[in-house]
């Protein structure tokens, strides 16, 4: 069996021992340890991490990711995963939804604040010419 070392993981996927280590203590991964006390993941730890990742990526909480992976260890065939991954994904896509209209609202009342403050602008310079 082929073993991946935490700096293996840490270089491969970019980020610090540290944040690895972060999920192992919130119990989203489990690698084996040495004697000496090194810790080794398996290819099954591995994929943990990259679908930690790409969940964070995607704006899902650690308690979401975890609970994802919870039901990928009790139903192997993944449905339970893959259901509850769609039920977060569209909550997910809903609050990125919603982010875009407060900001397209937002950009809509920032652009006539400006639009309103260079035309007087423009008034307050014909009227000192």
């Amino acid at each position: 069996m082929h073993y991946f070392t935490i700096s293996d993981l840490a270089q491969e996927f970019d980020v610090s021992t540290r944040t690895i280590r972060y999920y192992e203590e919130r119990g989203l991964l489990s690698p084996i340890r040495t004697e000496s006390g090194q810790r080794l993941y398996t290819k099954k730890e591995r994929a943990k991490l990259k679908l930690i990742l790409r969940g964070k990526r995607f704006g899902f909480s650690l308690d979401e990711i975890h609970e994802m992976i919870a039901l990928f260890d009790e139903d192997r065939t993944g449905k339970k995963q893959l259901e509850k991954t769609v039920e977060y994904g569209r909550r997910k896509l809903k609050e990125v939804s919603e982010r875009i209209e407060d900001l397209l609202q937002l950009k809509a009342e920032m652009e006539a604040l400006l639009s309103d403050f260079e035309q007087r602008l423009r008034e307050w310079e014909e009227s000192d010419g």
